[in-house]
């Protein structure tokens, strides 16, 4: 039986929370959201009919600082869903040790049904019914699925309209020209690959023709895949939503016309040089790096066991499940997980906040240095906890994290 979303982020957390001994009333708190938001709200279509929407927006700690949480446009959004991602948000500031807690939001529609002016009404529509929760010192907003910089253009001009003057870090991932940072496109496939090589150093892996296979080729996994082949990695499979492929020979997948061949074709079918695979067929085969980039629970019990990595990366939230965990444990196979691996998109927006707070921005080069010097000291933090107390990186990683809420939390004490 696969577990829901929550379910998971749940048993993980709980892992952690036992071997720190949490008290009861401590665990209770964490376990759950501090606050939810559930709105509904029309919005007129070109067409001239009116179509009535729901949006979520929540909270799930604010310990350390605002909240800071994407933003995605996805039709099966629920909130049990978004009450999981935003409980991991909060794991991940707290690895890489930025001042915040963790949010996520959604609007429950199929973006590729709208026009471009009803996605800009949407979008508008739904940050003013949400305006009470958010702002640069409440809950900061990031792009996430089905969203850009675009979107985010509009959550800061909304909410810069709705109070007289402009606020640019009530939102991240933005557009240069309005207040967005260097850089921020390409942080959380960089803070991946930053990832991959500590990974690689720590078990004697040489990333020069490295074995990669792919599984998911979005906007984001392209990103991936392309600083991966920089890094000396040979590329031998990937996917899309729809189908796999895998490369004929042992030369791998040319990188540049595999990212071609996606955009031009919204997909990796009949790629030259490859041969079709299935998914299940993907995440099976020998390599030594799988990026899992695309949706939950892919791997679980049922087919942990015949996983052949050497390591495995999360850059999508929960593709593996507990049971599928405690396999690919036995087995000594690395797992890079979520709260680490895809923590660099989380960093660089704490970059564009206090660059927008201070109106004074970075070069490129500086967002890079900085990010890989985050993600570094935080990959090895966490390999020194796993090392010292004989468990996997993802308890590690949950170890540091809950400790450092749980921590802060002490400090302030509880208020009246």
């Amino acid at each position: 039986m696969i577990e829901t979303t929550m379910a998971t982020a749940q048993r993980q957390f709980d892992i952690a929370a036992e071997l720190l001994d949490l008290e009861p009333e401590v665990r209770d708190l964490l376990r759950s959201p501090r606050r939810e938001l559930i709105v509904h709200f029309p919005v007129k279509l070109d067409n001239g009919r009116v179509r009535n929407l729901t949006g979520y927006r929540v909270h799930h700690n604010i310990t350390r600082g605002p909240t800071l949480g994407g933003l995605r446009l996805q039709s099966a959004a629920t909130l049990e869903e978004m009450q999981a991602l935003a409980m991991w948000m909060t794991w991940s500031c707290a690895i890489v040790q930025i001042p915040y807690g963790g949010a996520k939001g959604a609007i429950v529609c199929d973006h590729r049904e709208l026009s471009n002016g009803e996605l800009e009404r949407i979008i508008r529509r739904y940050v003013t019914e949400i305006t009470p929760l958010i702002g640069a010192e409440r809950d900061v907003m990031m792009p996430d699925l089905n969203t850009n910089e675009q979107t985010m253009a509009w959550v800061m001009d909304t909410y810069s309209m709705h109070h007289g003057y402009t606020m640019p870090s009530v939102a991240t991932g933005k557009p240069v020209q309005v207040g967005g940072s260097q850089g921020h496109g390409q942080g959380t496939a960089r803070g991946l690959c930053y990832s991959v090589r500590q990974a690689a150093s720590k078990i004697g892996l040489d990333l020069a023709g490295a074995r990669v296979v792919m599984q998911g080729s979005g906007t984001t996994g392209r990103l991936v895949l392309q600083f991966l082949a920089e890094m000396g990695c040979q590329i031998i499979a990937a996917s899309d939503d729809n189908t796999g492929v895998v490369a004929e020979t042992e030369a791998g997948i040319d990188v540049a016309s595999l990212i071609e061949h996606r955009i031009t074709t919204d997909g990796v079918a009949n790629l030259a040089g490859t041969k079709p695979i299935s998914h299940n067929e993907l995440l099976e085969l020998p390599c030594d790096i799988l990026v899992l980039a695309a949706g939950q629970n892919d791997i679980s019990g049922a087919n942990a066991g015949r996983v052949q990595a050497k390591i495995v990366v999360e850059l999508a939230n929960g593709p593996i499940t507990p049971t599928g965990d405690s396999i690919l444990a036995n087995k000594n196979i690395m797992v890079v997980p979520d709260i680490l691996a895809n923590a660099g998109g989380i960093v660089v927006s704490y970059f564009e906040w206090v660059q927008g707070l201070q109106e004074f921005f970075w070069t490129e080069r500086e967002v890079h240095g900085e990010l890989s010097t985050t993600m570094e000291r935080a990959f090895n933090e966490v390999y020194t906890v796993a090392q010292e107390r004989f468990v996997p990186l993802r308890t590690a990683a949950y170890l540091l994290a809950v400790d450092r809420v749980v921590r802060a939390m002490a400090m302030r004490g509880i208020y009246p």
